[in-house]
């Protein structure tokens, strides 16, 4: 929704609070849909979950088009992050069951092209779809095209055929008793706000703060995660090659350094690090998720991932960037993307505490 907020914000007549709220209904949606993928993976295989989540993804997105009152539109958004929030815990396990554990960040490294992708085609779809149609126009050909999906992968995938772990109270235990799990959920909270939160905010900062016109603001926005897209493709080799824990130190640091000076370099200098903000953190990813698969038994790896993204999508894609939108109300969004940035950087001390295992289990799911 990022690349659509200013024309939201003016056609609904709502504040940059008001605006930064819309992302936390996603992310509660979303997060409470973490939390029950466990219990609804130990019923049904991950293939149908996966088949599931993009289909009613495309039917959230009709019904936040077709809402006709600010509370239907709520609750669309409500139920688009309940649909989105299924997915990730099957798809991850769909993913690691099928691939040997030494070549784990380079085939997540290849899924997680998809966010950086996103994060390109959303600026440039939302100008190019908003040239024939309006910011509803917008959510039904998306929600369109995540129905085809969702169909085309039930005719031609394979995967997932498998459920997963019942989520009790002794698999739940087991995982919360774990120091590496609660490092993990703060690093994760502030990796999804260096990307998501601050990419949530970006396009209010630079039109309502900077002074950017609205189409150019998406323009350069899309164009400086292309060479993340570059940074993608090897982030998983370099997961394997030197490490989870580096690699995790390496991205804290610059993208903590990269997002204070986003909200502080002046003038047009502020371009330059628009690119480079977002240019390591698709690197935290394929070696967090390693880490994450690789610290409970491989039926439990849906219940690791969903616990953990639960936390930090509620936090970095929702609480974050609402408390940004009010802060960009009652202040300014820079003074907000340099608090954030502190955090990121300062989360580095979390590291020395964080054991990391060297994988056990590799085998393919039959």
């Amino acid at each position: 929704m990022a690349p659509l907020m200013p024309t939201i914000e003016s056609d609904l007549g709502i504040t940059h609070g008001e605006a930064g709220s819309l992302f936390l209904l996603v992310s509660i949606g979303y997060s409470t849909a973490l939390l029950g993928s466990g219990l609804l993976a130990s019923r049904i295989s991950h293939r149908k979950i996966i088949i599931l989540s993009s289909i009613t993804t495309g039917m959230a997105l009709f019904a936040i088009a077709l809402s006709r009152s600010w509370f239907e539109m709520r609750l669309g958004l409500i139920f688009l992050g309940i649909s989105a929030g299924i997915y990730l815990p099957s798809g991850m396990a769909t993913i690691t069951s099928l691939i040997n554990y030494k070549h784990w960040g380079k085939a997540i490294a290849i899924h997680e092209l998809a966010p950086s992708l996103a994060f390109i085609a959303a600026p440039l779809l939302s100008e190019a779809f908003m040239k024939c149609c309006p910011w509803k126009g917008v959510f039904i050909i998306i929600g369109a095209t995540s129905i085809i999906a969702g169909l085309f992968f039930a005719f031609f995938s394979r995967g997932g055929k498998f459920r997963g772990a019942v989520p009790n109270y002794r698999n739940i235990s087991m995982l919360l008793s774990q120091r590496t799990f609660w490092i993990m959920t703060v690093l994760f909270s502030l990796a999804v706000a260096a990307s998501i939160g601050v990419y949530s905010m970006l396009p209010l900062y630079l039109v309502a703060e900077r002074g950017v016109e609205r189409t150019l603001a998406n323009t350069l926005i899309a164009f400086s995660r292309i060479p993340v897209l570059v940074v993608a493709l090897i982030a998983g080799w370099v997961s394997d090659r030197i490490g989870p824990k580096l690699t995790i130190k390496c991205v804290l640091i610059f993208n903590g350094i990269m997002t204070i000076f986003l909200g502080m370099i002046p003038g047009n200098w502020v371009f330059l690090i628009l690119f480079l903000q977002p240019m390591l953190s698709v690197c935290f990813f394929p070696a967090a998720f390693t880490v994450l698969s690789n610290i409970v038994p491989s039926q439990l790896r849906n219940l690791s991932i969903s616990a953990t993204v639960f936390f930090a999508y509620l936090m970095g894609a929702g609480l974050i960037p609402a408390v940004m939108g009010t802060l960009g109300e009652l202040h300014s969004f820079a003074l907000a993307i340099v608090l954030v940035g502190g955090l990121i950087f300062t989360s580095v001390i979390l590291l020395r505490h964080l054991e990391i295992s060297n994988g056990k289990e590799s085998g393919k799911h039959s």
